[in-house]
């Protein structure tokens, strides 16, 4: 199975590709696409969107593993943050290739052990699962480990439709119906 990792950041969205043979995971390709901050901010999400364009034809993923949204304290961060999450949506989605999301401290414990690992941690890590120094500045290599816990994640053996839910969820889940609340006696 191949996957693309996306760390998503308007001045900064790291990618990494990595190929999984049984037990051996191996690094297809990584980098950081940083459009330039001098960049108005829709010129940016072009960017972003045309080199994840690029990087999906070049490398011909399976499925996209994206970081959640972080609850930043500056919302305009957040909401920044959140519009170069959608350029990597659309274009893994223009591609028609499956996107699953996790939060940071889940790809940090599927790659660590440890969801409070730190960028170094991190980084160690992916190296030794790789067995090679990871090329690329700390976006790719987040990307990278986004892309590690999605495998590990897939790779979990299933005991029933109900624990593949569990194992992965894919960015667009339909609504649930919601659940009646009944009040108990006192």
């Amino acid at each position: 199975m191949r996957v693309l990792g996306i760390d998503p950041g308007s001045r900064h969205t790291g990618y990494g590709v990595v190929d999984a043979k049984g037990s051996k995971l191996t690094l297809v390709a990584c980098g950081t696409l940083s459009p330039g901050d001098a960049l108005p901010l829709a010129v940016r999400l072009g960017r972003i969107h045309a080199g994840l364009v690029d990087v999906v034809a070049r490398t011909s993923p399976e499925a996209v593993s994206v970081e959640e949204v972080y609850h930043a304290v500056n919302a305009r961060s957040a909401l920044v943050l959140g519009q170069a999450r959608g350029a990597a949506l659309v274009a893994a989605a223009g591609s028609s290739i499956e996107v699953f999301e996790y939060a940071a401290s889940e790809i940090k414990r599927a790659v660590s052990g440890s969801g409070r690992a730190g960028k170094e941690q991190v980084s160690r890590m992916v190296s030794m699962l790789l067995g090679v120094e990871v090329p690329g500045d700390e976006h790719a290599c987040d990307a990278i480990a986004a892309a590690i816990c999605h495998l590990n994640r897939a790779r979990m053996p299933a005991t029933g439709a109900a624990s593949a839910v569990l194992r992965m969820r894919p960015a667009v889940v339909p609504p649930r119906p919601a659940a009646k609340r009944t009040r108990r006696a006192p």
